[in-house]
């Protein structure tokens, strides 16, 4: 399709304010910026010219009909500079982090407070369904695209095997108001720009499909935030995240055209607009699935074939997410990648104690996207995406794929988790349920679910000779030091609701059930009243008890799990070849490190005291997390950094309230301390 918006600037991605650095360079600016690898980026800012560009530059918030984008303008930042790099996620861009940590324009680059030539700053028009409801138009309120760019020659193939465009999506996010940007100021602070970057290189690390992030910069801007809602807010400051990806469009990208919601009466801005769905469509597969485009003359059969790779793709990632206890936290349609990647992260977090309830938002106060429910909810939003798509996909089609998610979830999952046990060599009916039984004890005895899966290889198969009694003795207690004790799951089995609150609406269920549909539900109230009868039952229990138990109950598990391992070896001749290959299949499978949130945590009141080494460190520890990495084990403040620097952190820590001034150093590698427990992310 033409190209239907006015361009930025007097040219092609020239912008007025490169046009300004530009002349300045003659007063000896100029060699400096010359020298910027940001300038020599390919840019070929295709998805611009493929679809609907919004015709207007009106600055505030408005709805914005018949369009995909809308031309904005990034609001720089005073004194950008680097918070941290991934030389990982750069060099898809053809750069070397050395490179772009030397340049003095790169963070101004980077967090659009100057416009790189060939860039054309838009934000993306989208709808989506938030928390099960139609939220109208959303929209990139704190994102802004910058173009694309192309892949550097001598690109990884199979790196472009996940990308066949051949060119890399950048967007930095926290760069000021767009048309969506609603009641909030379109800016991101180093909470969250922190946390968003070390997670999308964290999972990539993990081998979870993800968007990619390259940088993180900071400045002197500033902005009010209440953290926790309290009426208590502060000044904090403004900081952006590179993001890169072959595309940001998602599920909601196309929920623009949707007629008015039964339910909320809400419309999508370009309801009447379809042939722009087709364009999209059209766009999106041949950009990005040309295999499927070339194997479908007919444009249904095409568009039945593309839904069924994002519900494969799709399926597999849940999957994914599942089987290293991450949960997202807020998997709106909004924010489900169209290329089944994990997309925008917000209150996510990954599990400590195994808990299938786990809430990582503590906004979501029903627990719809709780660690168990992820799978089903990614289902619910794939069903939305078919609606959008209608009639392009038709409903009856639609309903056929669908049909599939289940056991292409199932099918990913136990692959995965056959490897994470190190069940290699044969596939046995009796498989689901052992796994199932693992998450069940682990579940039981609060144990830590990074840490426990990582002790399994040191569980051998049974061998002749062996002392099978000391074997289970040994194995058992490897996994009771990843158990909680009494008093950390008497505090993980109170009710988060007030015993009044809960005792009205136990009544309001038999008395008056429809008023009760309105403001709750019945699992909330089950989930609350199992937290009940769990602590009454610890409240009775003394500790020795309780570890007896949970001992009882991982030495059932144990010798059911070498029996299984036993099958392993039956008809191997090189048994000690068959240990060897299970140990580094589950050791390269089961991460000893995950950003956990306390880990995070601590990066960032670094950061926000002006210290960035730790989210340098814990990036470098990310980047590996199967393997041990000497010198890497504890945070940065732990091993000082010379004399000065230890006064300066200990005359911080006499002024410092703040529980981080006392707190005792963790390996990263370790279960959680108990001041994570206080950690809320909303």
């Amino acid at each position: 399709m033409a190209y239907l918006g006015p361009r930025l600037g007097h040219s092609r991605g020239f912008s007025p304010l490169v046009s300004a650095v530009r002349l300045l360079g003659m007063d000896g600016m100029g060699s400096a910026a010359s020298r910027s690898p940001l300038e020599r980026l390919d840019f070929d800012n295709v998805v611009l010219k493929k679809l609907p560009v919004d015709p207007s530059e009106e600055p505030g918030v408005r709805q914005v009909r018949g369009a995909c984008f809308s031309r904005v303008k990034p609001q720089p930042l005073t004194n950008p500079r680097f918070v941290a790099v991934s030389g990982d996620a750069l060099a898809l861009l053809g750069l070397r982090a050395e490179q772009v940590q030397s340049d003095p324009l790169a963070p101004g680059y980077l967090s659009g407070s100057r416009v790189m030539p060939g860039s054309e700053p838009a934000a993306h028009c989208y709808c989506g369904h938030q928390f099960g409801q139609f939220a109208g138009q959303l929209g990139d309120g704190a994102a802004c695209y910058l173009g694309e760019v192309r892949a550097p020659p001598g690109q990884d193939p199979e790196m472009l095997r996940e990308n066949p465009s051949g060119r890399w999506e950048i967007q930095v996010k926290g760069a000021g108001l767009t048309p969506y940007s609603r009641q909030a100021d379109g800016r991101k602070v180093l909470r969250s720009s922190i946390r968003e970057f070390l997670c999308s290189e964290a999972m990539f690390f993990l081998g979870v499909p993800t968007t990619r992030a390259g940088s993180v910069v900071t400045s002197d801007s500033r902005v009010v935030r209440d953290v926790f809602y309290s009426g208590h807010p502060r000044h904090e400051r403004c900081s952006v995240v590179l993001r890169i990806a072959p595309t940001f469009l998602r599920f909601g990208s196309f929920e623009i055209f949707k007629p008015a919601d039964e339910f909320t009466g809400r419309q999508g801005p370009s309801y009447g607009h379809e042939e722009i769905r087709g364009q999209m469509l059209d766009y999106v597969i041949e950009t990005f699935y040309p295999e499927i485009q070339q194997n479908h003359g007919d444009r249904v059969e095409r568009n039945v074939a593309f839904f069924r790779e994002v519900v494969r793709r799709t399926a597999r990632m849940v999957a994914q997410w599942q089987c290293v206890g991450f949960c997202h936290g807020v998997l709106n349609t909004d924010n489900m990648s169209i290329l089944g990647l994990t997309l925008d992260y917000g209150p996510f977090g990954f599990m400590d104690r195994f808990d299938p309830n786990f809430i990582c938002n503590a906004s979501d106060n029903s627990g719809r996207y709780s660690y168990q429910a992820q799978p089903a909810v990614c289902r619910w939003n794939l069903v939305k995406l078919a609606e959008a798509l209608a009639p392009e996909l038709p409903p009856d089609r639609a309903g056929a794929v669908m049909d599939e998610y289940l056991d292409a979830f199932n099918s990913f999952y136990l692959e995965n988790m056959r490897k994470k046990l190190g069940l290699l060599k044969r596939e046995e009916p009796e498989d689901g349920m052992l796994i199932t039984e693992l998450l069940q004890t682990m579940h039981d005895t609060g144990a830590d679910f990074t840490n426990t899966f990582r002790c399994l290889s040191g569980i051998p198969c049974p061998g002749e000779g062996e002392a099978e009694e000391e074997v289970v003795r040994t194995a058992v207690d490897l996994l009771l030091e990843q158990c909680s004790s009494l008093e950390e799951l008497k505090d993980a089995n109170k009710p988060t609701m007030d015993p009044r609150e809960l005792a009205m609406l136990l009544s309001m269920a038999q008395s008056n059930p429809a008023l009760f549909q309105m403001i709750s539900d019945r699992a909330t109230i089950a989930r609350q009243l199992e937290r009940l009868g769990r602590l009454k039952e610890l409240m009775e229990s003394s500790q020795e008890q309780l570890r007896s138990k949970q001992e009882e109950e991982w030495t059932r598990w144990v010798r059911r799990y070498r029996k299984r391992l036993a099958l392993e070896l039956e008809g191997q001749s090189d048994e000690q070849a068959v240990e060897a290959e299970r140990a580094r299949v589950m050791d390269s499978t089961n991460p000893r490190v995950v950003l956990r949130n306390y880990i995070a945590q601590n990066a960032i009141e670094a950061a926000e005291k002006g210290d960035f080494s730790e989210v340098q460190r814990v990036l470098k520890v990310l980047e590996k997390p199967f393997s041990s990495q000497p010198g890497l084990e504890l945070p940065a403040w732990v091993h000082g950094g010379g004399a000065a620097a230890q006064a300066e952190r200990e005359e911080e820590e006499q002024q410092d309230e703040s529980p981080s001034a006392s707190r005792d150093p963790v390996p990263y590698d370790s279960k959680p301390p108990s001041w994570a427990r206080e950690i809320c992310v909303t």
